[in-house]
């Protein structure tokens, strides 16, 4: 059978997203990562320390409340569109906590950032629809980069809710799972095929039982059509007494591209947002690249220096040659497949000062 005989089906089908594999899944293959400031969460989202967000896909970061994932978010947003400066970000937003300021203190250009409050899943879902269709007018080679977040899903309703509570009813909708659930069928085929990456922030709740468990918020829906959901949870990181930022621990619960259950900690500084070499000294020694010996650091010409010199010009330290030797390395530790270096703790290693 020839390509034009399965071209003329796909035509009778009526299908917009349907091609012959060969010419590439536009809605499954992911051809580019969204760069998300730092090079350890790039290794642990995608396998390659240049990698990062996929940028056809739903990836979703959820933890218990006060975990920082807004200001997480915006830490991508911010270095997203540092690299793209034609490019733009849509932030549908239901906890009415984002303020200018907030924005414009993160060193994020408000001029490419557009709000979209949103109270209900039919209006996230509405909305999110007509931004895809009106970004898929323009042809693929003119299209400016653009990103979807939604912070948060947890806290939308449904309009059966607030129809409800104008009524002074106390109801619940117990369709919410499924409105979530049909708005996400429809997005997933739409981000695949418009290459917009979306990033979504959800709430978690503890399970209980024998083995007490973490789980998302908003039933099955988003846990289906995510192809990343990465569990967070932060503690303050300090320059002596002053507060600078957090330290981020970032968990696979799902990720449809490494290993699931892989945890690295990442810096997220109030002043510069994601930490581009936070870590990037623990994988060094990890992989033998550099040595622990005692207090000290001992690098590949033989000299030695201190874990907290090395952070203050990272730099100097990694190098081209040095960051290559690293993502050789972690192409086996964070990907499916041969793994040519075990790591069998889940707490990620800590170097000394």
């Amino acid at each position: 059978m020839s390509k034009s005989y399965f071209n003329d089906m796909v035509k009778a089908t009526g299908n917009q997203f349907g091609g012959l594999v060969s010419e590439g899944v536009e809605s499954g293959d992911v051809s580019s990562y969204v760069d998300t400031g730092s090079y350890i969460l790039n290794a642990l989202l995608s396998g390659d320390i240049y990698g990062g967000l996929p940028s056809n896909k739903i990836t979703a970061f959820a933890g218990e409340s006060a975990t920082g994932k807004t200001f997480f978010v915006l830490g991508c947003v911010r270095q997203f569109l540092a690299d793209n400066p034609s490019g733009g970000v849509i932030y549908f937003e239901s906890e009415s906590a984002l303020s200018k300021d907030m924005v414009e203190s993160r060193d994020i250009d408000s001029n490419r950032m557009v709000i979209l409050p949103v109270a209900t899943v039919q209006e996230f879902r509405h909305q999110a629809v007509k931004v895809l269709e009106k970004h898929m007018e323009t042809h693929e080679s003119e299209r400016p980069p653009l990103m979807l977040c939604l912070d948060s899903l947890g806290m939308l309703s449904t309009n059966k809710e607030v129809e409800d509570t104008s009524e002074g009813k106390d109801t619940r909708d117990m369709t919410r799972a499924q409105l979530i659930r049909g708005a996400f069928r429809i997005l997933t085929l739409m981000l695949g095929k418009a290459k917009v990456p979306m990033l979504i922030t959800n709430h978690t709740y503890e399970e209980m039982g024998l083995f007490p468990t973490k789980k998302m918020g908003g039933g099955m829906g988003l846990r289906f059509a995510s192809d990343i959901i990465m569990f967070l949870s932060k503690k303050k990181e300090k320059d002596g007494t002053e507060v600078i930022g957090n330290i981020i621990h970032c968990k696979n619960e799902k990720n449809r591209f490494t290993k699931e259950n892989k945890m690295v900690d990442v810096l997220l500084t109030y002043g510069k947002g994601l930490d581009r070499y936070y870590g990037m000294l623990e994988l060094a020694v990890k992989y033998d690249i550099f040595k622990s010996v005692s207090t000290r650091i001992e690098l590949p010409d033989g000299s030695k220096t201190f874990g907290k010199t090395i952070y203050k010009e990272p730099e100097k330290y990694f190098t081209d040659d040095i960051l290559k030797q690293i993502n050789e390395k972690v192409y086996d530790d964070f990907m499916y497949g041969q793994a040519q270096v075990e790591i069998e703790q889940d707490e990620p290693i800590q170097v000394s000062e």
